[in-house]
């Protein structure tokens, strides 16, 4: 080894093998390094071999550094990093890590921020959840002490509730009362101009040539008026165009705990009178839009149960018939009996006022119709020609003429003022319920228990105008004001409008149990029905309900 070592930068090798001003070897290129080791690696190595004077040994690591070996030297080898790579790697990692760390500290403060804020916000809604706390204990002891003042105010409510049916119920009366004592003025001035007419009559004739003076009557009796003309008091309604309305439930009244076998309407006030098998009859306030149903006053006298009711043409008096076999008169404003007419032999089924007032007709199971002076305070006439039980009684507005239906299946027109039949329908084949009037005068209407409906000519009583099978008994019909509808009360629960003309159904309504009665209002906008199972339905039509709405 010691012959072999050469003074530096001397000797053959040295001058064939020294490096190029581009620090690569003397006749050779410069070869690059391998990729990933830096340029100062090599010239560390280079430069410590030369001094070292181990140019075979430089040569051979120049050969394999740069001819033999891949990238990263020999085939297979691990290239250890130096020390400046391992601290440039240590460097980067360690920005990474400190730029890391610096996110999480900020994302630390942040979160921190955010504990605080929730925290915060934590202690407000607590404070507002024991604000609420409080505030619900406060509410709820005020509604405790509310409750306590309703409850003490309830019976206070109630009888000022109380105080006020009374007060309407004495209004009506009062009212119903003043009319009376109007009616019975002006009865007494023309009973008394009647009186001073009849003096200076009597004067004048005594003053004659020896004029024998009359026996006076012994009652007071009243002749039936002539009519030239009858214009009904619903006449100007009648043709007029208004279609047939249909209707719809406005409310229900509990009249009577027992069926109710009639209702009726006051000629003059929104007023409604019941008859009921319970013995009784009652008077209601008719129900409107904005109030309800209110009893007036309840009536009692008859011993059995009550089949009709009928009001006064003044509205001031109510008659009823009974299974009694009377017939009895009231006075509306004071709900006591002025009259009781008894001669019937067998249960009143049905009665009628006539137009002037002074007369009242009743039938009976007796087959008899009577005519009763309510001036003479006695019977004026007797109707026999019925078969069997007589049904019901109506009479013609304005007129003298009575109409009859008997359960001997027969219709009857009478003329009152002369007690004589002037004419009867045959062609029932059911026992005949009822009859009316239609408000024309010129066609009648009548029913049976069978279902049949039928309409009849007054100048043509040979043969029925139409008819119409409801499938059902119908136990009573009533025109409306305006003689386009007729309403049906039917067995099966069922109040029926046909029209008029032709007996078609317009439409039907549920009453519930059988329905014993129905009427219209004077204005043919409403329809009461009344049924078996004491229950009062009052129906208005759409026409109304959309006026009211």
């Amino acid at each position: 080894m010691a012959t072999n070592k050469q003074p530096r930068g001397g000797g053959e090798d040295e001058e064939d093998e020294g490096e190029g001003a581009d620090g690569g070897v003397r006749g050779r290129p410069k070869l690059r390094p391998p990729p990933g080791i830096p340029e100062v690696v090599e010239d560390f190595l280079r430069n410590f071999l030369r001094r070292c004077g181990l140019i075979r040994t430089l040569r051979c690591f120049e050969a394999e550094w740069y001819g033999s070996a891949p990238v990263g030297g020999v085939t297979g080898a691990v290239l250890v990093p130096d020390a400046l790579t391992q601290n440039q790697l240590l460097q980067s990692e360690l920005e990474a890590v400190r730029k890391e760390a610096g996110h999480l500290q900020r994302g630390l403060m942040e979160a921190g921020h955010s504990v605080d804020r929730m925290k915060r916000e934590a202690e407000f809604h607590h404070l507002r959840h024991r604000q609420a706390a409080a505030h619900k204990t406060q509410l709820n002891s005020d509604l405790k002490q509310l409750r306590e003042h309703r409850d003490a105010y309830g019976p206070a409510l109630r009888l000022l509730g109380e105080k006020y049916e009374a007060a309407l119920r004495q209004k009506a009366l009062v009212s119903l009362e003043a009319e009376l004592r109007q009616k019975e003025a002006e009865l007494r001035q023309k009973e008394t101009q009647r009186s001073e007419t009849q003096g200076r009559q009597k004067t004048a004739s005594d003053a004659g040539a020896g004029s024998v003076p009359k026996a006076s009557r012994r009652h007071k009796d009243q002749d039936f008026p002539v009519y030239a003309h009858r214009p009904g008091p619903h006449l100007a309604q009648v043709g007029t165009d208004r279609s047939p309305a249909s209707f719809r439930l406005s409310c229900s009244i509990r009249a009577h705990q027992l069926p109710v076998s009639c209702v009726r309407l006051h000629p003059l006030k929104p007023l409604l009178a019941s008859a009921s098998d319970d013995r009784t009859w009652r008077l209601w306030a008719v129900p409107s839009a904005t109030q309800g149903a209110q009893a007036l006053l309840t009536a009692e006298g008859h011993s059995d149960w009550l089949s009709s009711c009928t009001f006064h043409p003044d509205g001031t008096k109510l008659a009823t018939t009974s299974g009694d076999c009377t017939v009895r008169l009231w006075d509306v404003p004071r709900s006591r009996c002025v009259l009781v007419l008894p001669g019937h032999l067998g249960p009143t089924w049905s009665c009628c006022f006539h137009s002037c007032g002074h007369f009242l007709a009743s039938c009976s199971s007796d087959r008899t119709v009577k005519l009763w002076d309510l001036s003479g305070r006695r019977c004026r006439l007797t109707l026999r020609r019925h078969a069997a039980a007589v049904a019901s009684v109506h009479f013609l507005p304005r007129s003298n003429l009575l109409l009859t239906c008997s359960a001997d299946r027969t219709v009857a027109l009478w003329d009152a003022r002369l007690g004589v039949c002037a004419a009867a329908f045959v062609g029932h084949q059911r026992p005949c319920t009822h009859a009316a009037f239609h408000p024309a005068g010129d066609i009648i209407a009548s029913c049976d228990s069978g279902g049949a409906v039928s309409l009849w000519d007054v100048r043509k009583p040979a043969s029925v105008r139409v008819t119409t099978e409801t499938g059902t008994s119908a136990n009573q019909l009533a025109f409306s004001p305006t003689g386009r509808t007729l309403a049906v009360a039917g067995g099966d629960g069922q109040v029926r409008l046909l029209e008029a003309e032709s007996c078609a159904t317009i439409s039907q309504s549920e009453h519930g149990d059988s329905v014993q009665s129905v009427t219209f209002d004077p204005e043919g906008e409403t329809l009461m029905s009344a049924g078996r199972d004491g229950i009062v339905k009052v129906w208005r039509s759409e026409r109304q309900e959309g006026a009211n709405a």
